[in-house]
């Protein structure tokens, strides 16, 4: 009998597991029996079954790292974890085709929400969680001397922040397209896959894992393969199955609230896709793992960056039956621009490959910022706030490059040409450990 026949499952799921499936249940049963719920009931409902269908893709792709290299791993968990956005992004991109007056400027809406979301909160929330909980711990150790809370990414990370620095580059000319065309397809996709096989390349090494995914991970190797598959398939069927329902549920929340449904798609959305990724980045950093955990977010950046953006063509080209391509109006136009510029600022702050408090700090800044002001402005003022903003942004980035240009110039050697076995094989910075700075006398 061949090993995979001979595997023997788990009695009891882990109990956050257990406790996402179950959250997946209503919004199931929501599109098995059609019930007829409140458009904002269905969009909770389907939205909880979202996150924990993320959840259980997140585990999933941790668990995958005991198989593959560490940065395919990353990369195959920053693909996953971003497949929420992917499925309510196409949703919208794919009725374009037949109505683009009413859904194209729907189309990048959570797309640039989420992207904005996942530097804004997410990356400032490693750092700054982790910082507050290395003090707290050196206080209560009765250290009272200054604590360097710098994280410090391995020199194979340098990899991300390249192909990032690279999507971002040719990000900044989208906003003076009229549309997303094959061009930016090409481009932004060809990007992609050159991170695919440079990362494919790094060697093996022992993932961190917690919660689920350890408990999974000490699982009979066939037992785990076979877990970890269904997981993979589980979970995605349940988003592709209530994205569309969901994304439905959200224009009409805002038709019958009078609230933007740009807004909806722009927010809401992207708080129940990045919701566990986010949370599993914080319980990460909360055991000072902020590397691994930073790591996946620039990841997931990139994957935002080069293979959503660049697909959304495609799709659109797909259900509209001709080459054209995507529209975008004023409003995505700066949109876009915001984002690019957020994307711009990020980068140039890890161009040394290290994040400080401070600089966290600058980042959940300005983009608390930018989102209050776009609350507060009238509509017909709101563009000075996308614009002024990432003017900012941009004026930001261009300072720390200038003051990094000789970082800057190793980072970009080490993400395209420098060989990925060297990367990986450096020893750990002096006076850091685990992505952090340690005490300092």
């Amino acid at each position: 009998m061949p090993p995979m026949a001979r595997a023997r499952f788990p009695r009891h799921l882990p109990r956050g597991l257990a406790g996402a499936v179950v959250l997946t249940a209503p919004g199931l049963a929501v599109r098995v029996t059609g019930a007829g719920l409140t458009p904002w009931l269905a969009a909770v409902v389907l939205g909880l079954a979202v996150v924990g269908a993320a959840f259980i893709l997140a585990w999933a792709a941790e668990v995958v790292q005991l198989d593959v290299s560490q940065g395919l791993a990353l990369a195959a968990l920053a693909l996953v974890a971003v497949m929420p956005e992917y499925a309510v992004d196409f949703v919208f991109t794919w009725k374009a085709g037949a109505d683009p007056d009413r859904y194209a400027p729907l189309a990048l809406a959570n797309m640039t929400g989420s992207n904005r979301l996942l530097i804004g909160v997410g990356w400032a929330l490693v750092v700054l969680l982790s910082a507050w909980k290395l003090r707290r711990t050196a206080r209560r150790a009765g250290y009272k001397g200054p604590i360097d809370a710098t994280v410090t990414l391995d020199r194979s990370h340098a990899v991300e922040i390249g192909f990032l620095g690279a999507a971002t580059l040719w990000s900044l000319t989208l906003p003076l397209h009229r549309t997303l065309t094959f061009v930016d397809l090409a481009v932004l996709v060809g990007i992609f896959a050159g991170y695919v096989v440079r990362i494919s390349r790094a060697p093996a090494t022992e993932p961190e894992l917690a919660g689920p995914s350890l408990r999974l991970a000490e699982l009979p190797t066939a037992t785990r393969r076979v877990v970890t598959v269904l997981m993979f398939a589980y979970s995605a069927g349940v988003i592709l199955y209530c994205a569309d329902a969901f994304a439905g549920a959200l224009v009409a929340t805002g038709r019958e609230l009078g609230v933007s449904t740009f807004l909806l798609v722009q927010w809401l959305a992207p708080l129940a896709s990045e919701a566990p990724e986010l949370l599993v980045a914080g319980m990460f950093a909360w055991r000072l793992a902020t590397g691994p955990a930073l790591a996946t977010l620039i990841s997931s950046k990139v994957n935002q960056w080069t293979l959503l953006v660049g697909t959304m063509p495609l799709v659109f080209a797909v259900s509209a039956g001709a080459a054209h391509g995507l529209p975008l109006d004023a409003l995505q136009r700066q949109e876009l621009f915001l984002t690019a510029a957020q994307s711009a600022f990020a980068v140039a702050v890890l161009a040394d490959r290290t994040i400080t408090p401070r600089e966290a700090g600058a980042l959940a800044t300005l983009f608390l910022t930018q989102f209050v002001l776009g609350g507060v402005l009238p509509t017909d003022l709101r563009y000075l706030q996308r614009l002024g903003v990432g003017a900012l942004y941009l004026l930001l980035a261009a300072v720390l490059l200038v003051g990094r240009r000789r970082h800057l110039t190793r980072l970009v050697a080490d993400a395209f040409r420098t060989p990925v076995a060297e990367l990986a094989g450096e020893a750990p910075d002096p006076g850091h450990a685990s992505g952090h700075g340690i005490m300092r006398p």
